[in-house]
């Protein structure tokens, strides 16, 4: 058994008007599943395929206090497109943000929320990826996350260091996950995080149990009414393990 990457889920206070800002900075299509919920995905996609990691917009009353645990990195194909794009995301509603990069070639901005992302220089790992270049988490130990999370996804491990790790579907489609050490903890819910799904035919509480058995814990929260299932990873990120389809 495996899961897959399928999307990544982002809280806000106003989901469509963060849903109209990441559609138009990707020049993805927008549709609602249900009230207070705005999902993202490229024109024509057929849910799931790993050639894209789709966003799932939720609103929530809770407002932002520190900077995200999980994060997006843009690609960009020449230096010119970098400038080109930066400029239109900010005439989007895109701010600059300092989260202590220092003299870096990527651009870091915030969306209309404060969600931090990046819009790298042009890299040849990124060429075939689509617009998000990688998923990017925070981390105290690559590594481990590494460990889990190669073992947790049907993905493949591209590199691994004590700085970081890469993952990338096994088809070599779509963005990377990527794992960065940084010094700061984790201190309260992601408002970012990463949800996954099994296969079809695969069984939801045997994936459950395997997941456990990796090092996946209880967020400790009331799941009663939910069809799908809430974990955290080794390092106390929430994600979700979605009821396959």
């Amino acid at each position: 058994m495996a899961t897959r990457l399928v999307q990544i889920n982002m809280k806000a206070r106003d989901d469509s008007a963060l849903g109209r800002f990441w559609a138009e900075a990707l020049g993805w299509g927008v549709d609602s599943e249900a009230p207070g919920v705005t999902n993202l995905e490229p024109v024509g996609f057929a849910y799931p395929d790993p050639a894209a990691v789709c966003i799932d917009i939720v609103t929530r009353p809770e407002p932002k206090t520190v900077k995200n645990r999980v994060h997006l990195d843009l690609a960009t194909t020449s230096t010119a497109h970098q400038a080109e794009l930066v400029a239109r995301l900010k005439d989007l509603g895109a701010t600059p943000a300092d989260v202590g990069q220092g003299d870096v070639p990527w651009t870091v901005l915030a969306d209309p929320e404060g969600n931090e992302f990046c819009v790298l220089e042009p890299r040849e790992a990124h060429r075939d990826t689509g617009p998000i270049a990688a998923v990017v988490v925070d981390c105290a130990d690559p590594r481990a996350m590494a460990r889990f999370w190669g073992e947790a996804l049907d993905w493949t491990l591209h590199e691994v260091t004590d700085d970081h790790a890469t993952l990338r579907s096994a088809k070599g489609v779509g963005p990377y996950l990527e794992f960065l050490r940084t010094p700061d903890t984790k201190s309260v819910w992601n408002r970012v995080h990463l949800d996954i799904a099994p296969y079809p035919d695969d069984d939801m509480a045997a994936e459950e149990a395997r997941l456990r058995a990796l090092g996946a814990t209880d967020p400790g929260i009331d799941q009663s009414a939910l069809h799908w299932t809430i974990l955290a990873d080794p390092e106390g990120n929430e994600f979700c393990l979605l009821t396959p389809r």
